[in-house]
């Protein structure tokens, strides 16, 4: 469906241009014609050549999608392989022990997802993980950095997740898979434990 609206785009833009041709006016030595600028995106007219604003166009697209798709507010510079990704795997279903489109528990789709995304290979479990994490404040993580959970005071880490932004994470939760969820609500902000930053060595 994405790619439809982004080939619908590129294909509308091309259209339009053919439109926007004027014949030179007699007293133009050159012969070639001159072509008027329009765009349906004309923020992009400045300096860009058609081939640019169709791509810029196609990134706001897809940023749109993507934003629209995990419920944040984006900057349109966010890492867009990273949301992409995210995106492609919401709806999985949970299973525990696995790490597929056709099933995986939150552990299996972290390392999945920075396999992915970074090339980074990240232990299985989510205790494993904790152990290989720069800690970071919350109030300062970023996108990609990873969330832990525990059900309180000296419990082990028992769930893992990946930081989007606004306050929104990315994991496979056992009532319903891969989603979007956020820390504020009650359950997660009572057993939110840490955030950590995988540092690419």
């Amino acid at each position: 469906m994405k790619n439809t609206i982004l080939y619908c785009l590129a294909a509308a833009s091309t259209t339009l241009s053919f439109f926007f041709e004027r014949t030179p006016d007699a007293t133009t030595s050159s012969s070639a014609p001159v072509i008027a600028e329009a765009s349906l995106l004309p923020s992009f007219l400045d300096g860009s050549t058609p081939a640019d604003a169709t791509t810029a166009s196609r990134d706001s697209l897809a940023y749109h999608y993507y934003a629209q798709t995990l419920g944040v507010d984006l900057a349109f510079n966010e890492n867009k392989d990273l949301l992409r990704t995210v995106t492609d795997w919401i709806g999985t279903p949970y299973r525990y022990g696995s790490n597929s489109k056709k099933g995986t528990d939150c552990s299996g789709f972290v390392t999945r997802v920075f396999q992915e995304v970074y090339g980074i290979t990240l232990k299985r479990s989510s205790r494993s993980m904790f152990e290989n994490v720069k800690r970071v404040n919350k109030d300062q993580m970023e996108a990609g950095d990873l969330v832990f959970f525990r059900r309180g005071p000296g419990q082990p880490i028992y769930h893992v997740g990946i930081y989007i932004k606004d306050g929104k994470f990315a994991h496979s939760a056992t009532n319903g898979g891969v989603m979007i969820s956020s820390l504020n609500q009650p359950y997660y902000h009572r057993n939110f434990y840490a955030a950590g930053r995988i540092e690419n060595e």
